[in-house]
């Protein structure tokens, strides 16, 4: 006999008997005349590929909104369950028949228990006990009224006599208590709040909260699978804590000798990792027996397993597979298993909407009354009480083993799962709704280096996107001359991807509450990697001042991250490498397209210059500190706000004494100058003037730096055309270790001719795309500067507030007004020249 009932609790009661041929797991096939879907690993395929589309096809109509993706998970599985697509008998019988209840339970399960065992493995307790006195307080009060709350829930809602009162109000309280960590980062960071003290305070709190929440619901599985005797509750908890103590004081020694037995730098070899992924096992397997469940046993587990290299392994090996495939089958059973069919009856949505209300406004008012007592602001306050309302992957957890253990009802369990739906969809809404982070920066006009002072600090954010970054752009650094007279600090900004992963979120988190230890994962290993070398810069390197950052951010959003970091830190310029990488082979490969579009949206928001870096080594890992190497570096000057800053830029350089600067200065053959059309716009011809003014005496003062001093050499081309300018470009490209070049290049048009027509990437402009080309052979690095124009009367749009005049003697009386106003010098200050002389 079987039975072909969907998997449905409501039509599921303890006396079901569901009966099928255990041999029957692989089809022959329908050419063998067999139904396919009468065997459990095609019939498991299908319905893990339709939840995984389902799901997809949330997150994506979901888009707009930004809601965090467990809200697209469970809305995968009420579209297939019984809210919707399950009321069709057929569809039910054929897709979700109750006799694949068991694999399809199994498997998400398995899914379930390597994922907290993730969570544990990733999870560092020594950042609960740096949380302070603050975030415990906060938690302990924003968990407080909630509770209450659901002691009085529990008095109206349906419940079955003979289930322990004090456990189903446990359940209630959790669940409606409790803050989900990984989902509240990953909120935080795509509303711009995580680097702010509200996001950090959130953080903490919601860590700690999350850390009562597992021993409530421990105490809570031990109260429930004991009904009938006080004394086999005593026992299990009693063996629990043994079983927490052997894990820490045994398994976790044992662990850190495999670790320690392994060379350094070598890997682990696959013995050594699956005797740890079947530890998780024989873990899960314990506290089931014992009677608490068995993720409690791989959350324990993971917790133990120490920090650094191995964990990493582990969490790069699984983690896609567990997170991306296996734990959204768990969200998308807890939607199949919620009926909101029993939204006819009149009390289901009743009790909605007066439980979510209720615990948003307990969870407010306990939150905000604690932030007033620690004098946080009321409507800071308020925020952070909307943030703690935000569910995850615990609150399902909980229903799901509460619904497992008979405590919690159908009607219940479904009113819970709407109710946590609802809670977590809203919050990110209101929350971008009313409030903003209040920001008061003074504004600063220095934002140039060209406007930068020489005898002040020069402040730069530097972009990492990976350690093969680094080396070149500590060279960079160090040959831009940091002097006592000109000290350099340098913001160092590892760039992360924001992805649905836990580890990331948590290592943002370890990040900020502790600082050292091992790394956590792998992302957080390179984080260190770049912070070590470029503190060992920092030692080694006088008048160098560094501060590592990170931003953890969809690449779509990655710019608004660099550009606040760089207004808040007043830097006269990013540095950022190009979205290609030099091979082997010599050629220059794309690593991640992405990256293009960071680039391209930094140089339309950024509130500095930006420069470019094209990165083919800079004499490798040759220091100059070791006074065994030495640079060489031309900068190609053909005129405009962008060239100047490259032109600035390689005069700092040459103030460093084993720096070698060539200047080489193109110029326009004098019959091939093009008269301007007397209808062009006077006032590009007006802006034109000015800049070509400030050309001539930037290049002026080269000229006499260059007459006086041997480190900087001077070389004029006359050229007709592009084809000409690449000619001459070519003669030079062998003998440089760095090219430095503007984005854009004034009125030279005639000089670049061409150039542009076939361009591969026009973000680094005419000149800079045929270096960065794999067609060109060179081995030297580029520079590509884009002066920041935005403010201020050094940059070429400061005429754009200035009205159109209508004549030329209105045109050459302005010019006569302002010609005393645009005359700066090289580098910031009106007697630069004076000084090298």
């Amino acid at each position: 006999m079987e039975n072909t009932t969907m998997l449905t609790p409501s039509k599921v009661s303890d006396s079901t008997l569901i009966c099928y041929t255990p041999s029957m797991t692989t089809s022959n096939g329908v050419w063998q005349g067999d139904n396919p879907l009468d065997f459990s690993v095609t019939l498991f395929i299908l319905q893990l590929t339709l939840v995984v589309l389902a799901t997809r096809f949330f997150v994506f109509i979901l888009k707009p909104f930004n809601p965090p993706r467990v809200v697209a998970e469970i809305l995968g599985g009420l579209f297939l369950g019984p809210s919707v697509l399950g009321r069709d008998e057929t569809f039910a019988n054929i897709v979700f028949p109750l006799k694949s209840a068991m694999v399809l339970e199994t498997l998400a399960n398995i899914g379930l228990i390597y994922f907290l065992f993730l969570i544990g493995l990733e999870m560092d307790i020594s950042i609960v006990k740096h949380t302070g006195k603050k975030a415990v307080s906060i938690a302990i009060a924003g968990m407080i009224l909630p509770s209450i709350l659901g002691v009085g829930i529990s008095f109206v809602l349906n419940r079955d006599e003979s289930v322990n009162e004090v456990s189903y109000i446990l359940y209630l309280g959790i669940v409606l208590s409790v803050t989900s960590f990984p989902v509240l980062a990953r909120m935080l960071t795509e509303l711009k709040l995580i680097n702010t003290e509200l996001g950090k305070l959130a953080l903490s709190t919601s860590l700690v909260n999350d850390v009562l929440a597992w021993v409530l619901l421990a105490l809570a599985i031990a109260l429930s699978e004991s009904n009938s005797s006080t004394f086999a509750s005593i026992w299990v908890v009693v063996s629990n804590i043994f079983f927490v103590a052997f894990c820490f004081l045994v398994v976790r020694p044992s662990v850190a000798l495999l670790i320690k037995k392994t060379p350094e730098g070598k890997p682990f070899s696959k013995f050594q990792i699956c005797v740890v992924l079947v530890g998780v096992m024989v873990s899960a397997f314990i506290t089931d027996v014992i009677g608490t469940h068995s993720i409690f046993g791989a959350f324990v587990y993971g917790l133990v397993i120490p920090h650094g290299p191995l964990a990493a392994a582990i969490v790069e090996k699984l983690e896609d597979f567990v997170s991306g495939l296996l734990l959204p089958l768990f969200y998308a059973i807890s939607g199949l298993k919620t009926n909101t069919t029993l939204a006819s009856r009149g009390r289901f949505w009743a009790f909605v909407f007066a439980i979510v209300p209720l615990t948003c406004f307990g969870k407010i008012i306990g939150t905000l009354i604690f932030s007033i007592i620690f004098g946080i602001p009321t409507r800071d306050g308020v925020v952070l009480g909307f943030l703690m309302n935000t569910k995850g992957l615990i609150e399902m957890i909980v229903l799901n083993i509460g619904r497992e253990q008979k405590v919690l009802g159908e009607e219940v369990f479904s009113v819970m799962i709407i109710v946590t739906l609802i809670m977590t969809a809203i919050v990110s809404p209101i929350v971008t709704l009313i409030y903003k982070p209040r920001k008061i920066l003074i504004p600063y006009r220095k934002r140039t280096i060209q406007s930068s002072r020489v005898d002040a600090e020069l402040r730069v954010l530097v972009c990492i996107h990976s350690p093969r970054n680094v080396p070149t752009i500590i060279n960079l650094l160090e040959a831009t001359n940091p002097t006592k007279m000109s000290p350099m600090c340098a913001y160092v900004l590892h760039l992360v991807e924001l992805t649905g992963r836990a580890s990331a979120m948590l290592f943002v988190h370890a990040t900020r509450q502790t600082g050292g230890g091992p790394a956590l994962n792998k992302t957080q290993a390179q984080t260190e990697h770049i912070t070590t070398a470029f503190r060992n810069f920092e030692e080694h390197v006088s008048y160098v001042t560094v501060q590592p950052l990170t931003a953890v951010s969809a690449y779509s959003t990655m710019h608004e991250d660099i550009c606040i970091s760089a207004e808040e830190k007043r830097v006269a310029t990013i540095i950022i490498p190009f979205h290609k990488q030099q091979t082997v082979d010599g050629d220059m490969r794309e690593t991640n397209p992405a990256l293009r579009m960071v680039n391209h949206n930094l140089l339309h928001n950024a509130p500095c210059s930006v420069a470019i870096l094209v990165d083919r080594g800079l004499n490798g890992s040759n220091r100059l500190t070791s006074n065994q190497s030495s640079h060489q570096v031309a900068v190609l000057f053909f005129g405009g706000s962008d060239d100047r800053e490259s032109l600035s830029y390689g005069w700092k350089m040459s103030r460093h004494p084993r720096v070698k600067l060539t200047v080489m200065h193109f110029i326009q053959r004098k019959d091939a100058t093009q008269t301007l059309n007397a209808d062009d716009d006077q006032q590009d011809d007006y802006k034109s003037l000015i800049s070509n003014k400030l050309d001539e005496e930037c290049i002026n003062d080269m000229k006499m730096i260059a007459a006086n001093d041997e480190s900087v050499k001077y070389i004029e081309k006359v050229v007709s055309n592009g084809e000409q300018t690449i000619a001459a470009i070519r003669e030079i490209n062998n003998v440089n270790d760095l090219l430095i070049v503007g984005r854009g290049h004034g009125s030279s048009s005639a000089l670049t001719e061409g150039l542009t027509d076939w361009s591969e990437c026009p973000e680094l402009g005419g000149i800079g795309d045929l270096l960065a080309s794999s067609d060109f052979e060179t081995t030297a690095s580029v520079l590509v500067m884009h002066q920041y124009v935005g403010q201020g009367p050094d940059g070429e749009d400061a005429f754009a507030s200035e009205k159109p005049w209508q004549s030329s003697e209105n045109f050459n009386n302005m010019r006569q007004q302002h010609k005393g106003r645009y005359t700066t010098k090289l580098v910031g200050t009106d007697n630069l020249t004076s000084q090298f002389l």
